[in-house]
């Protein structure tokens, strides 16, 4: 993989970063990152701020456009919103719902036979995890106390999502149906609303 593309990685999963994080992280010297976020700055995929701290120089902080966002695949994303347009012209909002229901039908099918082997929701959470990233999400899981913290720094059906945002909302139904009842699924952060990941709050109300 190319610097330039380790650094947009990066910055996609990570969020901001300065031209020393991403130095130290990829092994190269300040200067070398530096140049590289200044030819990514050019071609429009990136953007800085700066940062005031206590002491000294305000940091300088760099960040993916609107652009940058875009280097990562977005899964038939014109076609699909042409095709859920065309689905509304023709069958109005009952038409666009039947879409959201029947991939939520799928994808929970073709997550069920995987996450139903585990038992515990560690292990349930790890798989799901999995098979997000498979599915091209960019999925991190972290352990917070008695909670988990899924986290989801791409979406590969966000122009889709946006469109119909019935898709988001059966996301959120897959997983509350694949952890059970026992479970409490809080989405906390929204990629469609702006923000840079979609996250989810998970526990067990059990414990």
């Amino acid at each position: 993989m190319k610097t330039t593309d380790r650094i947009l990685q990066k910055l996609k999963s990570e969020g901001s970063l300065t031209a020393k994080n991403l130095a130290d992280d990829l092994n190269m010297t300040s200067m070398g990152a530096r140049q590289h976020l200044q030819t990514l700055e050019e071609n429009g995929l990136l953007e800085f701020y700066d940062l005031k701290v206590k002491v000294g120089r305000p940091t300088r902080h760099w960040r993916l456009t609107s652009r940058g966002h875009a280097q990562f695949s977005d899964r038939h994303g014109e076609l699909t919103v042409q095709v859920i347009e065309a689905v509304g012209t023709l069958f109005g909002e009952d038409g666009i719902k039947k879409i959201a229901l029947e991939r939520e039908k799928q994808t929970l099918e073709k997550y069920s036979e995987s996450v139903s082997k585990f038992t515990d929701l560690k292990g349930k959470l790890q798989q799901l995890k999995n098979l997000r990233v498979e599915d091209g999400y960019m999925a991190e899981l972290t352990e917070v106390g008695n909670a988990f913290i899924l986290i989801e720094n791409h979406c590969p059906i966000c122009k889709a999502a946006k469109s119909c945002p019935s898709l988001c909302l059966s996301e959120l139904n897959v997983f509350q149906k694949l952890l059970g009842e026992n479970c409490k699924v809080e989405r906390t952060e929204h990629i469609i609303k702006g923000e840079r990941r979609c996250v989810y709050h998970i526990r067990d109300t059990l414990n």
